[in-house]
């Protein structure tokens, strides 16, 4: 998104901050590596130099153009509060991800202790002009939880922070710190300027794929109503979609399943629904027809495992039990990632550079 901001505006563009997963060396943009999906050092350096740059803007009444992708909640941050450390941060992070919260409910507690998050960055700036780019991570119409809205108010019926906290019973879990915080949380009623475009979200992957699998002689359909179920029940579905299907079937889901960590394994919710999807199949499938399901993270990295995800068949079990592999064992330590190595079923591509939730694609023949 930089470069091609660069290549279209040339000398136009006098100054940026650049928070991504590699550094790049230009005498316009501050490079900064920032954390993912914690926050680092560079995060808070990035914020540093955001504000920076907004309070420049500010002054001189210019134009800024955020360029905000998923993924980005940790890789540029600041605490609401002196008394919230790096560290804080961190832990706070952690928990929400690992608890099986939705998005909207992570970023409702986010926004707690955040002075980037819920339009915060946009609120540094009122004189200047405004224009946010998205690539986006959530569903149609929730641009607000792309990156936790750095440039966008928090919509209305976002769920507030202490009920989440609650809900998932994350009280004593969450560090003093971002519980006082949370307690003190008022959304912002001061209004965010500017417009804002999405440039590519999970529809755009979707399309993509269902395009190129009736390219290659597949009947199929896209399950619009499959997207953020907890893990078991959308592992459940997918399989269910296809069963009844006339050969060759493709079927094609995004979005994100709740996955709560149980253990202290690697993995993250692809390699997980990859792997339930494949208990399921040892189980269940008396068809005899072939299935094959893919799921994966557009961006390359599942959970705390250096995959995008995984692959499996209904042989994914038969072979692991060769090999001594107890998959529910697994399944219990969240260990998604270590089971599939193993088999050499991973699906390794790094980091893509762009995050437009995940994609799940299941495969049905003879």
């Amino acid at each position: 998104m930089a470069l091609g901001l660069e290549d279209a505006l040339g000398d136009k563009l006098s100054a940026g901050v650049l928070v991504s997963t590699s550094r790049r060396q230009s005498t316009r943009w501050q490079s900064f590596i920032g954390g993912h999906p914690l926050p680092n050092e560079d995060s808070l350096a990035a914020a540093r130099a955001a504000f920076a740059l907004l309070d420049r803007a500010n002054d001189e009444q210019g134009t800024l153009i955020f360029l905000i992708s998923g993924g980005g909640s940790a890789m540029i941050e600041w605490p609401i509060s002196n008394d919230i450390s790096l560290a804080d941060l961190r832990a706070a992070n952690q928990d929400l991800v690992s608890c099986g919260a939705r998005i909207a409910e992570v970023n409702s507690v986010r926004r707690a202790f955040s002075a980037i998050k819920g339009g915060g960055l946009a609120r540094r700036a009122p004189r200047a002009q405004l224009f946010t780019l998205i690539v986006s991570d959530t569903n149609p119409g929730d641009e607000a939880s792309v990156a936790s809205g750095p440039t966008l108010n928090a919509s209305a019926d976002a769920p507030k922070a202490i009920e989440v906290v609650e809900h998932y019973r994350l009280e004593t879990v969450l560090p003093e710190s971002i519980m006082r915080a949370v307690h003190r949380a008022q959304e912002s009623s001061t209004p965010v300027n500017g417009s804002h475009l999405v440039l590519l979200d999970n529809q755009t992957a979707i399309d993509a794929a269902a395009q190129k699998a009736r390219a290659l002689g597949f009947t199929g359909a896209t399950l619009d109503h499959i997207c953020e179920q907890p893990i078991q029940e959308g592992g459940e579905l997918l399989l269910a979609s296809v069963r009844e299907a006339q050969e060759p079937f493709c079927a094609v889901s995004g979005g994100e399943f709740s996955c709560p960590v149980r253990g202290d394994g690697r993995g993250g919710r692809n390699l997980e629904t990859a792997l339930r999807c494949a208990i399921h199949l040892d189980h269940y499938n008396n068809t005899g027809a072939h299935f094959v399901v893919l799921s994966a993270g557009t961006d390359g990295i599942d959970g705390n495992s250096p995959a995008a995800g995984a692959i499996a068949d209904e042989t994914t079990l038969q072979r692991a039990r060769g090999q001594n592999l107890d998959a529910e064992q697994y399944l219990a330590r969240s260990d998604s990632y270590t089971f599939f190595e193993q088999l050499n079923d991973l699906i390794v591509t790094g980091a893509t550079g762009t995050n437009v939730r995940d994609l799940r694609i299941i495969l049905q023949s003879a």
